[in-house]
């Protein structure tokens, strides 16, 4: 299992943050996991969306994924690939959860990133030492710029 969670201060309010992460296609400029977006529908605090995952340190083709992001205003994004029977391959290959959560603080906020990966064991040799390796710069990375963007605005 691959699990990262990464935390940043950021100086912005809970809904600036967390309506950044729910609108994907502007949230695609910080997060190089999240490929080519082919459609996005939005129902009150739920986001699906269907995408070209793009794992980094990986060359292998991925195939197109839909995500399901869930809001709990003021408080957290739950993030889960759309259950069967669509991402069939995606469901076979690995488990996949990720949280964007954020709590108050002096100046702003604290926002925290997860993601976590659980491959199925054919695989799992071959991804598991990648992602361990790729996937924390990759968190980081975003959080920085989500707090370069949202403390410009």
């Amino acid at each position: 299992m691959v699990k990262v969670e990464k935390e940043q201060t950021i100086a912005c309010t809970p809904e600036a943050f967390l309506d950044f992460v729910m609108d994907i296609e502007r949230y695609v400029e910080v997060d190089d996991k999240v490929g080519p977006i082919s459609w996005v529908r939005r129902n009150g605090n739920l986001t699906e969306f269907k995408f070209q995952p793009r794992l980094p340190g990986l060359r292998l083709p991925e195939p197109k994924a839909i995500a399901q992001m869930r809001l709990t205003p003021g408080s957290c994004i739950d993030i889960r690939l759309a259950p069967l029977p669509l991402n069939k391959f995606n469901h076979r290959m690995a488990e996949f959860s990720a949280r964007f959560s954020c709590v108050p603080v002096d100046g702003g906020i604290r926002a925290t990133r997860m993601i976590s990966f659980q491959f199925n064991p054919l695989t799992r040799w071959m991804l598991d030492p990648v992602l361990r390796r790729t996937i924390p710069g990759s968190v980081e990375r975003e959080l920085r710029l989500s707090k370069e963007i949202l403390e410009r605005a």
